[in-house]
């Protein structure tokens, strides 16, 4: 991000080297190709349509329901779990105070149980994204991928024409 000079003094411009730009060839000191002109004829579909129509298939449907499933239940139930042991240390101090082995009481037990929930929980969640969302994810990125090629392709045929 820069600062504009001058009238403009107080607003940010964003310089996002991705945007508008093609990746391949990028910062190794070649100066991207001007613009050519539009091809006369319907116009072909853009990015955006492919992306548009990825979201309307039924497959990515089915991951994000995949992810909905498992991520909503896992929020509520650690969210549960922490707020009940918030409650419990202010609302119950007698019992959270209360002797287990030692010098270990209920409150650290209950505190060590929510660092012990907290990396079950990241493990889940990989397990699961890695057995019920990855390949799924990763055939509609092949997709979008193999779409976007053939524009260019197409785009590339035009231009030569």
């Amino acid at each position: 991000m820069d600062k504009h000079d001058g009238r403009d003094a107080g607003t940010i411009r964003l310089d996002d080297p991705w945007y508008d730009a093609l990746a391949v060839g990028w910062g190794e000191g070649e100066e991207p190709s001007p613009p050519r002109p539009a091809v006369a004829g319907p116009p072909a579909p853009g990015a955006s349509d492919i992306y548009l129509e990825v979201q309307r298939s039924a497959a990515f449907r089915e991951v994000r329901s995949r992810y909905r499933r498992f991520v909503v239940p896992a929020t509520a139930g650690f969210l549960l779990w922490y707020v009940a042991y918030v409650v419990a240390a202010t609302a119950a101090p007698g019992l959270m105070a209360r002797p287990v082995l030692g010098a270990v009481n209920v409150a650290m037990l209950a505190g060590l149980g929510q660092f012990l929930s907290t990396f079950l929980l990241t493990w889940a969640y990989a397990r699961h994204a890695r057995l019920r969302r990855d390949r799924a994810a990763l055939d509609l990125r092949w997709t979008v991928f193999e779409q976007e090629r053939g524009q260019d392709r197409n785009r590339a045929r035009r231009a030569g024409r």
